[in-house]
């Protein structure tokens, strides 16, 4: 026996040995062995290592952690429509986007007027040739020490991301079908010509405004198209109208993800691993710890219990986080605290004092905690920025506080576009589809939830609850139905 041990040991070692000196002589030990090709001479290897992983970060934001925030949010018994949705969103982005949106989005213009780029064009940005290629965007072709592949995937995240968000708006009574119909039209007809003008060079960018990071071309656009699909689509069941976080832990896991992963979303803008990505990610931090204790206070001053609650803070390092979006790259750390502040505060008025008043049933208040708090960061980025900070990503840009009066109204311009544009099409487009597939799910799927849409439960203990209902509510046979005269006796 012990003969057999010594044997197999010493035959385990010999091919283990094969399979390193084999692996070794058939991958390159450095960049110098890679084909000529695969590292040009403006490839920077640092900034597209940091890129890929900063994408990478921002879709983990989407799945799992907006799934899992918002299936903790839900009712037990929408989870895994909720989830789905995201889900869903995530995967046919992808594919409307390689098809025409990042280059509707990024592209060169295919409509200019007087010099200003008002919309990409949507063709296909799947060529190998054009994937491997040093990336370019938007109407003035700016270059980038990245692949054009990288840029692309890193786009689609924060285009994926957007209507991910704002399932927060229509979760537990939208009608799936009409989401698979809506999703890749909206991304296409919204999300694309808002980044063309924010994100890519557009008219917007050319009159001087700025958007480090999507405050407005995602979060504005996610809020707005969620109060404009709240109001399309109805509010939930009347039994059903209050919100029932059904998994707490859940809910924090899912919000951990999010918190994490924006040090992609914000970090990754610079396009590649600079002083200013630092600088982000630094920000992006510091706004969502100030916006979440904020909002905790708020919580505990002047909310109705006045207690500090878990889904509070989580709501409130989001806020923050949205709110130094537009800015993370263009101020300084007390003025990223203060940002936070202003999103801790801000979005909570506008959640729990203005959205009652409008009468529109936004189940997690997208409209106040996205749109709401891009529109803050948004207009704060017009006073705070900081020419100590923009030299490193956009030299020249300075806030109002630097003495440009002009960047505060251009930001609040650029917000007032992206509000109107969105809020237009986003209803326009679901009334449209109305005409084709009902916007709500039918009442009685509503009624059970998952199992009634997806066949699917959360929870193996709420299956046995169907099957126990199903069963008491029988049918009963005709002939030992009382009639009219007995129940009346």
């Amino acid at each position: 026996m012990n003969k057999l041990c010594k044997v197999s040991l010493i035959l385990l070692i010999t091919v283990l040995f094969a399979v390193l000196t084999i692996t070794n002589l058939s991958l390159p030990s450095n960049l110098a062995d890679y084909p000529n090709a695969s590292v040009p001479s403006w490839l920077d290897t640092g900034s597209n290592a940091w890129m890929l992983t900063a994408a990478t970060l921002v879709g983990l934001q989407s799945v799992p952690g907006v799934a899992l925030f918002y299936a903790g949010l839900t009712k037990k018994k929408y989870a895994i429509n909720t989830a789905l949705m995201v889900f869903y969103a995530f995967a046919a982005v992808l594919i409307v986007w390689i098809i025409a949106g990042y280059n509707f989005g990024f592209g060169k213009s295919s409509l200019m007027i007087d010099g200003y780029g008002i919309f990409g064009t949507p063709t296909p940005a799947w060529s190998g040739l054009y994937e491997a290629s040093q990336a370019v965007y938007g109407p003035s072709s700016t270059p980038v020490n990245i692949p054009m592949a990288t840029l692309i995937f890193f786009q689609f995240v924060f285009a994926a991301i957007t209507p991910v968000l704002f399932v927060g708006g229509v979760m537990e009574r939208m009608n799936f079908k009409a989401w698979m119909v809506f999703v890749p039209l909206w991304s296409l007809l919204v999300y694309s010509p808002v980044a063309y003008w924010l994100f890519a060079g557009g008219w917007l960018n050319q009159l001087g405004a700025v958007d480090f990071s999507g405050g407005y071309v995602i979060h504005v656009d996610a809020g707005m198209a969620a109060l404009a699909a709240a109001m399309a689509i109805g509010p939930r069941l009347k039994s059903e109208i209050k919100l029932e976080a059904h998994n707490l832990p859940l809910m924090l896991a899912g919000a951990g993800l999010i918190w994490l992963g924006w040090n992609g979303f914000n970090g990754g803008d610079p396009y590649g691993a600079t002083v200013d990505a630092a600088i982000a990610v630094l920000n992006t931090n510091l706004a969502a710890a100030s916006s979440a204790i904020t909002w905790m206070f708020m919580d505990m001053f002047f909310s109705e219990n006045k207690k500090p609650s878990l889904v509070g803070a989580a709501t409130g390092a989001i806020t923050g986080l949205v709110g130094i979006t537009p800015a993370a790259g263009y101020v300084n750390g007390l003025y990223a605290i203060v940002i936070g502040i202003a999103s801790g505060s801000i979005p909570w008025l506008a959640l729990y004092k203005l959205e009652p008043k409008l009468k529109v049933d936004d189940t997690l208040g997208v409209f106040s905690t996205h749109g709401i708090a891009g529109i803050v960061g948004g207009l704060l980025t017009g006073v705070f920025a900081d020419p100590a900070v923009t030299v490193y990503i956009d030299p020249g840009l300075r806030g109002a506080l630097y003495g440009n009066l002009y960047q505060l109204a251009i930001q609040a311009l650029a917000a007032a576009v992206v509000v109107v544009y969105d809020f237009a099409i986003t209803f326009g487009l679901l009334k449209l589809i109305g005409l084709f597939i009902p916007l709500r799910a039918p009442p009685e799927h509503l009624e059970v939830g998952d199992y009634m849409i997806h066949g699917e439960v959360a929870y193996s203990d709420m299956l046995q609850q169907i099957k126990a209902k199903e069963e008491l509510v029988e049918p009963v046979p005709t002939s030992k139905k009382k009639n009219k005269n007995d129940e009346e006796k």
